[in-house]
């Protein structure tokens, strides 16, 4: 007979309050590598960030808040395997929770120097199938560059007084490098807005998945400029409870600053987590607003589906990837 622990409800919604960062803290304490301002990664998954509560692993595309969904990931462990095993340690150690001392200064945007042209980045992106006009307008309206030191496409998103708060650099080699810009505000995530009284927002993993769709748009005679159209920058795992699920800032804010908007478009992708992510999505946005599941017809993402439109051979997706 094999004994199964028994782990009390009470302790079970303990642990799950644990955030990464405090579990990490008190009992691997040697993973920890500090590379910011409260910003963490670690010794073992250097594409990890740790910061402001959350964690970002940017290599699977997954994140969250609690240790239990990061623990459950890197041992591969069932939800109540990953509790049992912080159980164990809290029964040594209770947690210290440590104060995180915020700077009380805004944090300024580090954009990536930009190179005398775009042509290396624009030539990237029409490999991928996006409009040559789409990008041109977005080079005209500098919402898309290229970095100088190593040509990456950076994606840089506004605030309502049009000042840039946040920028995604994405490399245009075989190596897939991705990272975020320093001081990057998650709230203002690359995005096309309508500049009308439209009533729906459509939101995608990435930017590229993002002008992929305005690429699609156009291919129909369709006005991609009357939508709303945001990029959440990739979406944190799904929790496997409703009340630990949190809506990524950038939607909770556009939909504050839009309240004419009462309809919105999930294009997330078509993998476990995008489709978790999606339910996730519909179960807390539809008591409020009308909300439509629309997962690119087949591929992995909308990028995927329109090269197969326009039957341009798939990007090898098993090459090295790289994040800072």
């Amino acid at each position: 007979m094999v004994f199964i622990p028994y782990t009390p409800p009470e302790v079970v919604e303990d642990i799950k309050k644990i955030d990464l960062l405090t579990y990490l803290q008190n009992y691997e304490p040697d993973e920890l590598v500090k590379i910011g301002t409260n910003t963490y990664t670690t010794k073992t998954h250097d594409s990890i960030r740790i910061s402001n509560g959350l964690w970002n692993w940017f290599s699977r595309g997954i994140g969250g808040r609690s240790a239990v969904d990061y623990i459950k990931e890197d041992r591969n462990l069932s939800f109540k395997e990953a509790i049992d095993f912080i159980a164990e340690k809290t029964k040594i150690q209770r947690p210290i929770i440590y104060q995180i001392v915020e700077e009380n200064i805004e944090k300024e945007l580090m954009l990536p120097q930009k190179n005398d042209n775009c042509n290396r980045a624009k030539y990237y992106l029409m490999k991928r199938g996006i409009d040559a006009q789409i990008i041109e307008e977005c080079v005209n309206e500098n919402l898309i560059y290229e970095e100088k030191n190593n040509h990456n496409v950076v994606f840089v998103g506004y605030d309502k007084k049009q000042k840039a708060q946040y920028a995604f650099c994405r490399g245009t080699n075989e190596t897939r490098f991705m990272k975020e810009a320093k001081g990057s505000n998650k709230i203002y995530t690359f995005r096309l807005i309508s500049n009308t009284e439209n009533n729906r927002v459509h939101l995608f993993e990435s930017a590229i998945d993002l002008l992929s769709y305005a690429t699609l748009m156009k291919q129909k005679n369709l006005d991609y400029h009357k939508e709303n159209m945001i990029s959440l920058a990739g979406v944190f795992k799904p929790s496997e409870h409703i009340e630990n699920i949190k809506l990524p800032v950038t939607i909770t804010k556009f939909l504050e600053e839009n309240p004419q908007v009462n309809q919105i478009h999930l294009h997330l992708d078509n993998d476990e987590v995008g489709r978790k992510a999606s339910q996730n999505l519909v179960q807390i946005l539809s008591k409020k607003y009308k909300v439509l599941d629309r997962p690119p017809p087949m591929g992995k993402d909308c990028n995927d589906y329109l090269k197969h439109v326009l039957g341009i051979r798939n990007i090898t997706r098993n090459t090295k990837e790289k994040v800072r």
